[in-house]
């Protein structure tokens, strides 16, 4: 799973009640939220073939089952799809998962289209289909991350507005310079902080915003941790980076023990490695190479875990 793809699932599930509220502006009324919300992304890969040309997600795909507000012992389904790039066939893709959804289940099917690309005139929104009287009219909820207003988002108090911001300041790199994007990373991490979010709320903006908006210069991505590390060990939020460092050491052991599985490496001695990987990663500054010779593993296991810290 790419890190991105990582990320967006992540947080969906982290902040899955503030998710479905800010796309779906009429989600108090319609969802339950003293009931569990669950995530059927197991079920969703069994629906779709295993074939990565045809059916298979391209990005990030969720089918969330959350209950009605109607009283009644009743739970509807939502599929979403984040798709960073134009797709000629994005729109009978999306049909193709609702028919799927709907015939396996049964059940009320909403979806929703997050488009994270940098093309202004990619604006899927309906697939049609005819041929000799019948027809197809299938329409999708569409959210374009280009044509969001910035100065809303700012005013919104749905944490999922700021994921937002996010983003569009990743969409923004290579159109400014690493310093201008630095700059503007540094301010929605203050504006994070300024809007009181629960500690778990600003956890997994602060992972997102971290890992999501990325710089080239290893310069930029060390100023940055100094300035995260004055910011986290602040009083009112003590205890927030050993919190985050903690979900990517758990982040980085999962992939460990699935690669662990394929080299025939047993899961603890897998684990051991990541451990040890992880602790000269982030408590020295010993290179790659320094790293893979105390750990006993190849170069390539190392950075593949320094890049699941960044």
């Amino acid at each position: 799973m790419k890190r991105d793809d990582a990320l967006w699932k992540g947080l969906i599930e982290d902040l899955s009640d503030d998710f479905l509220k800010f796309f779906f502006s009429n989600a108090e009324e319609i969802f339950d939220f003293n009931r569990k919300i669950s995530f059927l992304d197991k079920e969703l890969e069994q629906i779709f073939p295993n074939n990565p040309d045809e059916f298979s997600p391209k990005y990030v795909d969720k089918l969330i089952k959350v209950y009605r507000k109607s009283g009644k012992d009743e739970w509807v389904l939502v599929h979403i799809e984040v798709q960073g790039s134009t797709d000629k066939a994005f729109e009978k893709r999306m049909f193709q998962y609702y028919y799927r959804i709907l015939d396996k289940y049964d059940r009320d099917v909403t979806s929703l289209a997050i488009l994270t690309d940098k093309n202004k005139s990619f604006h899927p929104k309906m697939y049609k289909k005819e041929f000799i009287g019948s027809s197809v009219d299938f329409k999708f909820n569409v959210y374009k991350v280009l044509d969001a207003d910035e100065k809303e988002l700012e005013k919104n108090d749905n944490p999922f507005a700021s994921v937002i911001l996010v983003v569009l300041t990743a969409l923004k790199k290579g159109k400014i310079s690493e310093k201008s994007l630095f700059d503007l990373k540094m301010q929605l991490l203050r504006k994070l902080y300024a809007k009181n979010f629960s500690r778990e709320r600003i956890t997994a903006l602060l992972r997102f915003l971290k890992l999501y908006v990325r710089f080239e210069s290893k310069e930029l991505i060390s100023k940055f941790d100094i300035e995260l590390d004055k910011i986290t060990n602040r009083p009112n939020t003590m205890g927030l980076k050993e919190f985050v460092l903690d979900r990517e050491r758990r982040m980085a052991r999962k992939e460990g023990r699935e690669e662990g599985r394929e080299e025939g490496m047993s899961i603890k001695e897998k684990e051991d490695k990541n451990n040890f990987t992880i602790n000269l990663l982030t408590q020295t500054d010993f290179s790659d190479e320094k790293i893979a010779l105390l750990v006993g593993v190849n170069i390539e296991f190392v950075k593949e875990i320094r890049a699941s810290l960044l």
